[in-house]
């Protein structure tokens, strides 16, 4: 990716999304044609009816008749938009383009937001179930902690098609692929290390999720949030129960004393270069709180030498970014028709993104967005993983990898070097 200069940031970003004939970032493409009358009677009257009449004589029919099978609806309510919070549905929307955009650009997937202005989950769950019908998959963004737990159980209750929270899920998994890559460079091993969490919201408790997935002991898990460590002696909500410690240690400055790995979810600057200097050798920072990190990235290279350090920017090295994981997720799942996205498909996910680093250094644990090869990977491997965990039927996985190499590499679509240079931003 060559760098990008952007002069002024605010004025830049406006008028990038006011476009030059229509504002916004995504639209609709026509699939098939409408050049005469012959194409409009196969299009709509009286062609249509019978795909109509095969859908109703078999519901399954919709994937071979219609978009269903392509179509994710990106569902939210504004409550927790990144780095601007509870702002709301209609101004969440340019969030939500974004996604969009990028899950077409990416993966070709056709993905569309659903703005639901109610601030109370259960709205949220009424909604997707009575649209479900429509889309082959669900994406929840941007619903705020404990709520988005709630909405996202109860539609995999009742939905059997695939519901994805990408703040949780998709985070995780991109953190879960740069700590293999970590452990790759400092040869230690995943069983023995010790693994601090700031910021108990959704992000931080799926990524602590996937960790132990990943094979991190419990007990070796210290998480905090705004109050402190969360501990036995200490009344949480049920999201943060799972992880609450026997222990004594009630701050991060204790927490980080001999930790491996920081992975931050909370708010700048919380993470001190003394803390920084009591973690043990080789420290894995993920910094991610946006726009600044929980310590800035300079300060951290310049306190030990030693750090590996991952922040949710563009413009240093090893940013955790998730359009790493839901586009290729959500193909691999969309192409077996999942009925679910399971832990063996996010592990999946994590172990192709792990792998597409060849040899991994300090500034490269994470795959470029951009390399090519990354919607491949990711979407085969959940695929698999789908097929052989039971959510999916048997499916030829050797033609399917030959399909989506044959759609998405050698086409100009991007880099193939496993990391890249970083964008220049301007504010």
């Amino acid at each position: 990716m060559a760098n990008v200069k952007i002069n002024n940031l605010r004025e830049d970003a406006l008028e990038y999304h006011r476009g030059e004939d229509h504002a916004g970032k995504i639209g609709t493409d026509i699939l098939t044609s409408v050049v005469g009358k012959e194409d409009l009677t196969l299009a709509y009257s009286p062609g249509v009816a019978f795909p109509c009449l095969e859908i109703a004589k078999d519901v399954d029919k919709i994937y071979e008749y219609t978009n269903k099978g392509n179509t994710v609806a990106i569902v939210s309510n504004g409550s927790a938009v990144l780095g601007l919070g509870n702002i709301g549905a209609g101004a969440g929307k340019p969030v939500m383009e974004g996604k969009a955009l990028l899950f077409k650009h990416f993966a070709d997937v056709d993905a569309w937001e659903v703005l639901v202005n109610s601030q109370k989950p259960e709205d949220i769950v009424e909604v997707v179930r009575l649209i479900s019908l429509t889309y082959g998959g669900i994406n929840l963004e941007d619903i705020k902690a404990p709520e988005c737990f709630f909405v996202e159980n109860e539609l995999k209750k009742i939905l059997d098609i695939p519901v994805f929270h990408d703040d949780q899920h998709g985070t995780a998994i991109v953190v879960g692929a740069g700590l293999l890559n970590v452990l790759k460079i400092s040869g230690k091993i995943i069983e023995n290390i010790k693994v601090v969490f700031s910021g108990a919201g959704a992000a931080g408790i799926a990524c602590a999720k996937m960790v132990v997935s990943l094979g991190v002991k419990k007990e070796n898990i210290i998480m905090l949030d705004s109050k402190g460590v969360i501990h036995t002696g200490r009344e949480v909500d049920s999201s943060k129960r799972e992880f609450a410690v026997d222990s004594s240690v009630r701050s991060l400055g204790e927490a980080l004393i001999g930790a491996d790995v920081f992975v931050g979810v909370s708010v700048r600057d919380i993470l001190t270069p003394d803390m920084l200097l009591a973690m043990n050798d080789n420290p894995a920072v993920f910094a991610m709180a946006n726009p600044n990190p929980e310590i800035d990235y300079n300060l951290a290279k310049e306190t030990r030498d030693d750090v590996i350090m991952a922040t949710g920017r563009s413009d240093f090295p090893n940013q955790v970014n998730n359009v790493l994981g839901f586009p290729g997720i959500f193909r691999g799942a969309l192409d077996v028709r999942a009925k679910s996205i399971n832990e063996e498909m996010k592990v999946a996910a994590v172990e192709a993104l792990a792998g597409l680093v060849k040899e991994p250094t300090k500034d490269c644990i994470i795959p470029s967005p951009f390399n090519e090869r990354v919607v491949v990977e990711v979407a085969y491997g959940v695929a698999r993983a789908a097929v052989k965990s039971g959510v999916a039927n048997n499916f030829d996985l050797d033609e399917y990898r030959k399909r989506l190499e044959d759609k998405f590499l050698e086409k100009g679509r991007g880099e193939t070097k496993d990391c890249t240079g970083m964008v220049e931003v301007r504010v």
